[in-house]
């Protein structure tokens, strides 16, 4: 299992390296340089690539804590470090902005917990994007509850669970309830998100309940002379569980984890990259599209040989992906651009496929036609005719390709050998069914 989450981890780093080394050889050959409004468009995304690879090759795995106000958070970080170092109160609202505290457990794996505001504060937009950065750069998510779990408390767990991250409901304060009611509390909680149509039931290793800061008791005290008093006393955290629990998950599936989180950042960043690239050149790609689809249609006019008809319009369509590659900064080998053409005729349907098969029967006729000519000068005309016919097919292909090209560069830049979508397919496709990866690829299986 260790040998397979290294594995895991060496893929991760060589794909974002991949990538970095792309993008480095984008600005030293002068193509961001020579586009400061594309340069200054992607510079963010390019510094969380960087920063990734960086969290990647530390080894750290972030652990963040989400909830409303006034459920523990903080007290339940404070439990699992074993010393009061985040502020807790009796206020609402005493975390007032995202806190990271280094943690060793075991003295082994490097953890850094994050302490939240609740979800629910005054001035919810903006710790709505506070939390949505955060949710961004954590390796695995603890959500913490008190009591019954109210409407925005369930909304924001469905939210949460969506993030692609996994995550452990943590129900704090469990000291307040009695022993029979902990057996209910907990199956409610395991059908938790079973009516959403994207979640379903938690696991028991997904649930841990917890008592971070149990209420001080009455304890009774006997003194030798005889005297009874009674004393508040504080009994200690009960956290164990909720500690053995993350370790198990570090321990069993911790650098997968790391590594599957930086591949989903490193995933968003090139998405947000080529959507950049393509919306601030979509005048000049529309421009290459139209005059591709013009050379198209007229050299397939104008060529009274079918299957040469088709070769041509299949090179032309091959020469307008690259142009757009080119345009948009990406490397484009022709075998590249040939897998592209394949993965848009098969996606088309029967679009693409039905402009071979009109252009080799157009083209059949349009042969016959210029052949015969000689004899019959009315060919002529039949010639003229299926020519036209053809090359509105083939230029009208010519369009869908490009349009087609524009959407596959923009979604698959993510593919290929070491992209961060092809590696995460790959990580999530080796999980061992005991692991809560494999739950998470269970809800991601239609995306990947």
């Amino acid at each position: 299992m260790r040998n397979l989450q290294e594995t895991h981890l060496n893929r991760a780093r060589a794909s974002l390296r991949q990538v970095l080394s792309w993008y480095g050889y984008l600005r030293k050959s002068g193509q961001l340089s020579s586009n400061p409004e594309l340069a200054g468009l992607v510079k963010p995304e390019l510094e969380a690539l960087n920063s990734t690879l960086n969290k990647l090759d530390s080894s750290i795995i972030r652990i963040a804590a989400f909830g409303l106000v006034s459920r523990g958070k903080s007290a339940v970080l404070n439990a699992l470090l074993g010393d009061k170092i985040l502020q807790t109160g009796p206020l609402n609202g005493v975390t007032q902005w995202p806190r990271s505290v280094r943690w060793q457990p075991g003295g082994k794996v490097l953890v850094e917990l994050i302490d939240t505001p609740g979800l629910d504060e005054i001035e919810g937009e903006s710790r709505a994007d506070m939390a949505r950065v955060v949710v961004h750069q954590a390796d695995l998510i603890l959500f913490v509850v008190s009591g019954d779990i109210t409407r925005t408390e369930y909304q924001a767990l469905l939210e949460l669970r969506q993030a692609q991250k996994p995550l452990i409901l943590v129900f704090n304060k469990i000291d307040l309830y009695p022993d029979t009611d902990q057996g209910a509390i907990y199956q409610n909680l395991q059908q938790l998100g079973a009516g959403h149509p994207q979640a379903k039931p938690l696991l028991p290793d997904e649930i841990v309940m917890v008592a971070a800061e149990p209420a001080a008791m009455e304890v009774r005290v006997e003194w030798a002379d005889g005297r009874v008093s009674y004393e508040w006393e504080t009994p200690p955290p009960q956290v164990d569980e909720l500690k053995e629990t993350i370790l198990n998950i570090l321990n069993r599936e911790g650098r997968s984890l790391l590594a599957l989180n930086a591949l989903i950042q490193a995933r968003d960043a090139e998405a947000a990259i080529a959507q950049k690239t393509i919306d601030l050149r979509e005048q000049e790609a529309e421009d290459i599209i139209w005059q591709f689809t013009k050379y198209k249609a007229l050299a397939v006019m104008l060529n009274p040989i079918a299957f040469l008809d088709i070769l041509g319009g299949t090179v032309a369509d091959l020469a307008l992906i690259r142009a757009l590659a080119r345009l948009y900064g990406l490397p484009m080998t022709s075998y590249e651009a040939g897998k592209i053409l394949k993965t848009i005729l098969f996606s088309s349907g029967g679009l693409l496929l039905g402009e071979l098969g009109s252009s080799f029967i157009l083209g059949l006729g349009k042969s016959t036609a210029a052949i015969t000519s000689g004899d019959n000068p009315s060919n002529i005309t039949a010639f003229a005719g299926s020519a036209i016919a053809q090359a509105g097919i083939a230029g009208y292909g010519a369009y869908s390709v490009g349009k087609a090209a524009q959407v596959y560069l923009e979604k698959g830049c993510t593919w290929g050998q070491l992209g961060a979508s092809s590696v995460i397919q790959e990580i999530l496709s080796q999980v061992d069914q005991n692991t809560i990866l494999y739950r998470l690829r269970q809800e991601l299986g239609i995306k990947y």
